[in-house]
């Protein structure tokens, strides 16, 4: 998958210059848009056979030797023993607030049943202590980390059987830490959950099939699968909210909300094939989940192009997941090129199917040359991309250095680019860096880093450690009008 390098680099919330900071400062965003840090349970917590946490679809993927690198998750950032710590971290550098998402086999390890007093302590112990310090809490409820107990059963998010039970799940979260928590979001990018999940094979459970799989798959259907996991993720999401809206919203006063990957795509020319064809991309990475949650059913190319393969949604359906969105989270780290390709040919789209034909590359038009590293992106992509999705749907650098100085840049354009959409009438609302600390990373292990504070894994204390751009983050937090330099931390 050509984007799989960069899928875990920053993260937006919705409903530059180099050196000093320059042409922006804190006060120019509103009032009630915050700036904060993410991170997620299996990259972060670590602790994986401790207190009643029951295996993941994580577990058993790093276990199998999945990872080029061999590695696990079993201790990642140790967050589950140094939460504090880090939130003293956070404090000093005035995130203002933290998104983290909670392990479901952690809080109930068979993925149905009783609850494990000792994760719900841990999330609560969290929650109390960001609260204290005058953190905004947010809440993933699901970051790729299926309980495998649900996995061995019914073959997870392929079974419609995962809507109870995650409805369930999610019942509980509401209940027991809604009263703290009033920023859900139920799932992190479902559409790189099922290409890297059921397509590809990258992401855990692992199931592909030839030719399509980028690693070696044992089982899978690389053609139907994918389509059929985000359907029932999208069914999950709109039994969620509908669960949250009627329990639990009019006491608790939170929103409720989703959370994509969608990068912006340029036409490789001006012809309309080439037009077409980046709007068909828009249309199959990011409308292939937000289209049906806003309007109740897949776009038209996408039920044109995949025929019979494509899940439809029953009347019920269509009225059950329809308007289930109070915002739009958005992960975005670089653009793409685009360009038709004649179905004749048969060749295999970027996302997800060979019917789409159309081709996707870094490749800058202007100079057939590579466009620049991931790291750093493309902010007036951000730009395009968040004001397509308000007039659509109404609403990182791998860098083992603290001295991370290309991160900073990207960090700044993409904050430059989010203050130009608002300025342009998008309704956005916060922007989070990932990730808070270096943690395991779901496509290379611990070879690529994208924290803003360096840890140190070759030290058994895991020893966090301020960056630049940790540095640089805080002082633009605390930023008034005139140019910052960058303290010490």
């Amino acid at each position: 998958m050509a984007a799989a390098a960069a899928f875990f680099c920053a993260l937006l919330f919705i409903s530059v210059q180099h050196g000093v900071l320059g042409g922006y400062t804190r006060n120019d965003f509103p009032a009630d848009f915050v700036f904060g840090a993410a991170t997620s349970a299996y990259q972060y917590e670590g602790a994986a056979a401790e207190d009643g946490r029951g295996a993941s679809i994580w577990d058993t993927f790093t276990h199998a030797g999945k990872m080029k690198d061999k590695s696990t998750g079993d201790v990642a950032s140790d967050g589950y023993h140094k939460y504090k710590g880090d939130v003293k971290l956070m404090t000093e550098t005035g995130l203002e607030a933290y998104r983290f998402s909670i392990s479901w086999s952690r809080l109930i390890p068979s993925g149905r049943g009783a609850v494990n007093q000792q994760g719900l302590k841990y999330y609560n112990n969290i929650i109390d202590e960001l609260t204290k310090r005058g953190i905004q809490v947010h809440v993933m409820l699901y970051h790729l980390d299926l309980p495998q107990a649900l996995e061995d059963e019914y073959a997870g998010w392929l079974s419609p059987r995962i809507v109870e039970d995650f409805t369930a799940y999610a019942d509980v979260c509401f209940r027991e830490f809604g009263d703290r928590v009033s920023h859900w979001t139920i799932l992190a990018e479902p559409n790189v959950a099922a290409l890297g999940g059921y397509d590809t094979g990258e992401f855990a459970p692992g199931r592909c099939s030839d030719p399509f799989g980028v690693t070696k798959c044992t089982v899978g259907n690389s053609s139907v699968e994918p389509y059929v996991a985000a359907h029932n993720m999208i069914l999950t999401h709109a039994a969620v909210v509908r669960l949250y809206r009627e329990k639990y919203q009019t006491l608790q006063k939170g929103i409720v909300g989703i959370n994509v990957l969608s990068l912006w795509s340029y036409p490789l020319t001006d012809s309309t094939a080439d037009l077409q064809a980046a709007q068909r991309y828009k249309d199959f990475t990011y409308g292939w989940i937000l289209h049906p949650l806003v309007f109740g059913d897949y776009p038209q190319v996408m039920k044109k192009a995949i025929g019979s393969r494509l899940p439809s949604f029953s009347k019920v359906q269509t009225e059950l997941v329809k308007g289930t969105l109070d915002f739009i989270g958005v992960n975005h780290y670089f653009s793409l090129y685009v360009s038709d390709l004649p179905l004749a040919k048969g060749v295999r789209d970027f996302i997800a199917d060979r019917s789409v034909s159309c081709r996707a590359s870094k490749t800058d038009p202007s100079s057939g040359q590579q466009a620049p590293t991931q790291s750093m992106g493309d902010p007036h992509g951000l730009q395009l991309m968040l004001q397509h999705l308000k007039e659509s749907y109404g609403k990182a650098s791998s860098n083992d250095s603290v001295d991370d100085t290309d991160r900073v840049d990207y960090i700044k354009g993409y904050i430059e680019g989010v203050l130009n959409a608002t300025r342009n009438g998008v309704n956005a609302r916060g922007y989070f860096a990932w990730s808070f600390v270096d943690m395991f990373e779901l496509l290379s292990g611990y070879q690529t880093r994208y924290g803003l504070y360096r840890v140190d894994f070759d030290d058994a204390a895991l020893p966090r450690r301020a960056k630049r751009s940790a540095r640089w983050y805080r002082d633009f937090l605390k930023s008034k009008r005139q140019p910052l330099q960058i303290a010490q931390l």
